[in-house]
């Protein structure tokens, strides 16, 4: 008997060992249209989101994370390609309309048909992490938000979305059901193949219709009835992320899988409208480019809260090195696990540009700012072909997070300092 126990003992840790040295499975979590600070974790007074807690308390966190541009189609196209918009050149959402042609007119006509496809080459000529995960035999699947026409357009191997705008049947996932990547998870397994799931919910992205059990819980605590849809979508979509990580323990896959998180843009609810106000998404403003990121893999990586700056374009890097490949030249993000690296870095880069392009093969044609934060201060350059109005902006986050207070005129040394950075990054 006691043998028969020290062999099951044996074989339990060689399985644990092997599992330890095969490529780690990953799965990307994206939050959608989510402010930094709307997380229990972030100090929120009233949100709850247990479970994105939980998993920051697991996870390499980095409380100052950021994407390089606050609009959707672009920041994920950015995550998957490790790009900046201006390399891969999806920068906009849309192709650019003629002029007079209503947007639902522009939409339904073979010449949007035709920009999205230019767009679609863009993305496969920069290369995607799913592709090149393939070199290892990984299989991957897409759910929710994609702008890439079909799902194999990213070089997934399975996938919901068929070629609609930004996901079509995809966007059921989260809000409707869960099983697609369960069923996904199964075959993987019964492959003997590591994977890599793509869950970018429309969440809590509006339409902001969550159940109403949700929205009571919110309803007193909420200074209006368009904060307190957000807020219970919020929560609603923390729900649908503790699905999902208990989902990877019940098949036993928590120790070699590693889970990233980021959300794609912020997002600020105007009281008046319940759309979104004026300095998150779309904007050059940290409630439109700033994310908690997270990075979990408990058979290698220890917990950690940091304050030091990542950006989402580190994702690829970092997973490609995890999975034994090595990243491209171009990507200029960190590997997050090299911690002299990302200790060192005090500077991040990122651009925004219009919603619909301008000239959808050159980027600089539909750019409306630059900005830099090197430490805790932030300069924003506008373009003055897309925004003429605009004038230079330089905040110090530290001191002012909202970014309420405007520098630039009294402190004209480092806004040449950093615009030179700026330029040396990055000059259309």
């Amino acid at each position: 008997m006691r043998l028969f126990s020290l062999l099951t003992a044996f074989c339990a840790l060689t399985h644990l060992a092997l599992a330890a040295d095969s490529p780690p499975n990953v799965v990307m979590i994206i939050s959608d249209d989510h402010l930094w600070s709307d997380y229990g974790f972030m100090g929120h007074p009233h949100l709850q989101t247990p479970n994105l807690d939980k998993l920051a308390k697991e996870s390499l966190t980095f409380t100052r994370g950021y994407v390089p541009s606050s609009l959707c189609c672009p920041s994920l196209a950015s995550i998957i390609t490790g790009l900046y918009p201006h390399q891969h050149k999806v920068t906009s959402n849309d192709p650019g309309a003629p002029a007079g042609m209503k947007p639902r007119a522009f939409q339904a006509s073979p010449l949007f048909d035709a920009g999205r496809e230019i767009m679609s080459k863009h993305l496969e000529a920069a290369g995607t992490l799913p592709s090149r995960l393939a070199a290892k035999g990984y299989l991957s699947l897409q759910t929710g938000k994609w702008w890439q026409k079909h799902y194999s357009r990213g070089g997934f191997t399975s996938g919901m979305t068929q070629g609609g705008r930004h996901g079509d049947t995809g966007l059921d996932i989260g809000r409707k059901t869960m099983q697609p990547i369960y069923d996904f998870i199964g075959q993987a397994k019964q492959q003997q193949k590591p994977f890599l799931v793509w869950y970018a919910p429309m969440m809590p992205h509006d339409p902001h219709t969550p159940p109403k059990r949700l929205l009571d819980k919110y309803t007193d605590k909420a200074p209006n009835v368009h904060v307190a849809k957000y807020w219970a979508m919020v929560e609603w979509f923390d729900e649908t992320c503790g699905q999902l990580l208990n989902h990877l323990d019940e098949q036993g896959l928590r120790e070699n899988t590693i889970v990233v998180y980021v959300s794609d843009n912020g997002w600020i609810t105007n009281p008046q409208t319940g759309r979104y106000a004026d300095k998150s998404k779309q904007s050059q403003y940290d409630g439109g480019l700033r994310s908690p990121i997270m990075f979990r893999w408990p058979a290698k990586v220890q917990p950690k809260m940091s304050d030091d700056l990542a950006i989402s374009l580190d994702f690829a890097p970092t997973i490609l090195k995890a999975a034994g490949l090595e990243p491209t030249k171009d990507m200029p993000g960190l590997n997050l696990l090299d911690s002299a690296a990302v200790s060192a870095r005090k500077t991040l880069y990122g651009e925004c540009f219009t919603h619909n392009f301008v000239d959808i093969q050159i980027p600089s044609t539909s750019l409306k700012w630059r900005w830099i934060i090197d430490g805790h201060s932030k300069l924003i350059v506008p373009n003055k072909a897309n925004q003429p109005d605009d004038i230079v902006e330089l905040y110090d986050l530290k001191a002012d997070p909202t970014e309420e207070k405007n520098l630039a005129s009294d402190q004209a040394a480092k806004v040449t300092e950093l615009t030179a950075k700026l330029d040396a990054w990055w000059k259309p």
